[in-house]
């Protein structure tokens, strides 16, 4: 059977997994397009605890390089905030320490898509009284040509992949000596992550969760990691305290030869809220990403 899309209604929410619009009282709630796919995953599992592997493999899937733990946990806090919920005392999203979550508000299925195309496919098929000898070669040569066609796609994709250029996301540096700037730096190099992925369009890879990538910048040595994960370029992020204000520094630098491609700056950043960290993001992405293409 083929996959249903709903809408759901829950309190005074919709939600709808064909297009992962939020809406609340009819008006649309912005939410990045990976946390809303954790929303439909939980919502489609309402009061079953959902484990963190399943969410992580309904999203991400096994081959990407995003950093599955803090990835989902940036997921869960934008959903939060989204809804207004609250992990101390939720309404919606419900923590099971280690284990996973649980969407625990009731939920209404308000509308079924796709429901008349399967009631007209099984119509057609009890409708028909038999299968000519003509029918049949026409189905069997376009299934050969359509099977011939994936193995081409397949082929070219994978020969275009090998010649698409790869950039690291390092994680950004708090170097402002307050603890409480590191959660705002790690959030922000993961959404950067997420933003440079969506944008790609195929005409560049993100690695973002390597372990050479998480280490100090002391430790740091550009050329390795160019080497190790085959990166032409490399994002690095400075968080910055002058005089009080904060300070966020993006660096694009091509490798192997470390020249400075593009440098975005924003100063006297007042709030290190998810809304700001994504719109941070979203900038240094609209920046970097057209010069992450081939030569």
């Amino acid at each position: 059977m083929p996959a249903v899309d709903r809408i759901y209604r829950f309190g005074v929410f919709r939600f709808d997994t064909r297009t992962l619009e939020l809406q609340r009282d009819g008006q649309s709630v912005r939410l990045q397009r990976q946390p809303a796919q954790v929303l439909a995953v939980l919502i489609a599992n309402a009061d079953r605890l959902v484990t963190r592997d399943e969410l992580c493999h309904a999203v991400w899937g096994t081959d990407t390089f995003v950093d599955f733990g803090r990835g989902l946990n940036f997921c869960i806090a934008q959903i939060r905030t989204a809804l207004s919920d609250d992990a101390g005392t939720p309404r919606y999203v419900r923590t099971v320490p280690k284990k996973g979550y649980e969407f625990i508000c009731p939920v209404e299925i308000v509308e079924t898509a796709g429901t008349h195309a399967l009631a007209d496919a099984e119509h057609g098929q009890a409708g028909a009284t038999g299968w000519t000898l003509g029918r049949r070669a026409r189905i069997a040569i376009a299934v050969a040509v359509f099977i011939i066609g994936i193995v081409l796609v397949l082929y070219f994709r994978g020969a275009s992949r090998s010649e698409r250029p790869i950039v690291a996301v390092a994680r950004f540096d708090n170097e402002t000596g307050d603890p409480a700037l590191t959660r705002f730096s790690d959030y922000l190099t993961d959404t950067l992550v997420e933003q440079l992925t969506e944008t790609a369009g195929g005409s560049f890879d993100v690695i973002g969760n390597a372990a050479i990538l998480r280490g100090a910048r002391i430790d740091r040595d550009l050329r390795a990691i160019g080497a190790s994960l085959h990166a032409r370029y490399i994002v690095l992020g400075q968080v910055q305290r002058d005089t009080g204000r904060v300070r966020v520094l993006g660096h694009l630098i091509r490798l192997p030869d470390q020249t400075h491609v593009s440098v975005a700056r924003f100063e006297d950043v007042r709030d290190q809220t998810l809304a700001r960290t994504s719109e941070i993001a979203a900038r240094i992405t609209q920046q970097f990403a057209p010069r992450l293409k081939r030569p």
